[in-house]
């Protein structure tokens, strides 16, 4: 890869960029902070900063021949991605990239009651964010075939490492659901998030999709207790799932109310990683005591 484009070059980007940029890769990061981006640049990065809210803020995008990742977060409320469209829009008319990576999650598979999810799963999103994700992969994969570009979808679980544990919600002691009645839930540590990124785009596969876990999932009740223990905090107290309904946030509870396990088998096999912190116990230590 020669070249790459990161949209939403935050947590996740910065470490893609530089990955790429070590294995001889020309970055350029958009980012919608002009403070974030005055960093990449001092590092050396070619940036972008801008809005994807609004259309006519957009830029000619240099997305010729470049490994697009594509890591911007769905705007809030409705179930349609505006800021992916808007990009979408903006890249048509320029120049095709060479492939696109779009950073998914897994909320696109609903409640399944603590099963197993695998691509081959019904996308069923029960939340407004999950169904917005979905929208962003239509909107991405339309594109592709439209334009004859390539493309990955990574359905990606939760994402922890540095600056990434739940520190507020343990200092301040949220309730977290009773152990008994936490389902599994899914994490992946950021630093392999980013190297099965760039195994997605330098790989031959296209128009796939990818769950991407540690493959190790437990509930959140539980990865509570460990961040807790980790950084030598008191755990949290915990509530039935009736009480849950009246003491968490909305979306804390839409967190806690869906269990799912996801498969990461075909990320694995096809891809060819190998993760460095493949459970917590590994990805905890590498995390540090920064919130």
């Amino acid at each position: 890869m020669n070249k790459i484009f990161i949209a939403g070059c935050g947590y996740v980007g910065s470490r893609i960029a530089r990955l790429a940029r070590d294995s001889g890769s020309d970055v350029t990061c958009m980012i919608r902070s002009q403070e974030t981006a005055s960093k990449l640049s001092i590092d050396g990065f070619s940036t972008i900063s801008c809005s994807l809210d609004n259309p006519a803020e957009l830029p000619s995008l240099n997305t010729a021949c470049a490994a697009l990742f594509y890591l911007v977060p769905p705007p809030g409320g409705g179930i349609v991605d505006t800021r992916a469209r808007n990009f979408i829009s903006a890249m048509t008319a320029a120049a095709k990239p060479e492939k696109i990576i779009y950073m998914s999650a897994t909320s696109v598979y609903g409640e399944v009651s603590g099963g197993v999810v695998t691509e081959e799963s019904p996308a069923v999103p029960a939340s407004a964010m999950g169904k917005r994700r979905l929208d962003a992969e239509s909107a991405f994969l339309q594109y592709g075939k439209t334009h004859d570009v390539p493309v990955v979808i990574l359905r990606v679980s939760g994402i922890y490492g540095p600056g990434r544990l739940p520190l507020m919600q343990i200092s301040q002691g949220q309730p977290l659901l009773r152990e008994e009645e936490s389902g599994p839930s899914n994490r992946i540590h950021v630093d392999d998030l980013a190297t099965i990124c760039l195994a997605a785009a330098e790989s031959d596969i296209a128009d796939e999709i990818f769950n991407v876990s540690d493959g190790h999932p437990s509930s959140m009740t539980s990865y509570f207790n460990a961040c807790a223990d980790f950084l030598e905090m008191p755990r949290q107290p915990q509530v039935s799932l009736e009480e849950a309904r009246k003491v968490m946030s909305p979306l804390m509870f839409s967190y806690v109310n869906e269990s799912r396990i996801v498969s990461n088998s075909r990320m694995m096999e096809c891809l060819n990683v190998r993760l460095t912190y493949p459970t917590i116990r590994e990805g905890l230590p590498a995390s540090g005591r920064i919130a």
